[in-house]
This record gives structure tokens, sequence and C-alpha cells, in this order.
């Protein structure tokens, strides 16, 4: 009996737009699929005692976090009637107004999308071993865990 196979959902520096885009293109064949949703997280030039945010340095221990990806997506699988789900999560710098999170799903029907990005969504912040290190303009940086 083979071993399940951990897709890696950590992506070095920031999610492009053309990785978004490729992804939508490649579903386009699969006619099955009546819906798609996706959640983009970006990061935000956040204010942090007076200090201005200029990017956030992301690290993870990249075996745990994709066994917990995994996981998360099975989970997705289990609950809602999907036909495809995607995540990818940066780690690395990734800059204010770059993308550090992509969630895609994609079933049948609208809603079941809508839901089920949702859990993922929430499920990555509360489970997902993914730290960031607020970098500021002035060349200091904070630890926080990834919210």
């Amino acid at each position: 009996m083979s071993e399940k196979k951990i897709k890696n959902s950590l992506v070095e520096g920031p999610i492009t737009p053309e990785k978004i885009a490729k992804s939508i293109a490649h579903h386009q064949v699969k006619t099955n699929i009546g819906a798609h949703d996706i959640f983009l997280g970006q990061v935000r030039a956040d204010e942090i005692e007076g200090k201005q945010v200029v990017g956030i340095d992301y690290s993870a221990y990249a075996e745990m976090a994709n066994k917990v990806f995994d996981e998360i997506r099975e989970e997705a699988f289990s609950k809602f009637d999907l036909t495809c789900g995607h995540i990818y999560h940066s780690t690395g710098i990734v800059k204010t107004g770059e993308l550090c999170l992509f969630v895609f799903t994609s079933s049948k029907h609208r809603q079941m999308t809508f839901d089920a990005t949702r859990f993922i969504t929430e499920a990555i912040k509360e489970r997902v071993p993914v730290f960031g290190k607020e970098l500021f303009e002035d060349g200091k940086h904070v630890w926080k865990v990834n919210k």
C-alpha cells in the first residue's frame, strides 16, 4: 500500500496574478464545474506603534504546514460537494499590496464553493503553522503568528 503524497501548498514570495490566472484557466476543460470561488489574502500597510508595515516575512515548518493544509483540504472535500480545492500560502518576503494566500474551490453549485472557501480560509488561520514577521519602514521587525 503506497502512502498518499502530500501536495506542497507553500509558494516562495508573493502569489502572482499570473499564478491565479493559470490556475483558473486550467479548470476550463472541467465541464462538470458550475462555480468557482476564490479568497485572496493581501498584505496590508498597517501602522503599528507609529511605524508603517512595508511587508511580512513568512516562515513555516514546511512538512508540518503542508500536512495541515492537506488535512484541511480533505476535510473540505468531506464536508462539501467539491470538484477541486487548491490552497497556496506564501513563504519569504511579501510586500504590502502583494498576495500571500490563495484559496480556490470549484463545485457544481456556487453555494458549496462559498461555504468551502470560507471553511478552508478560517481553518488555515486557526491551524496552519505559518508565521509572519512584520517588516517596518525603519528596518525593524516584529514576530507574529499567522493571523
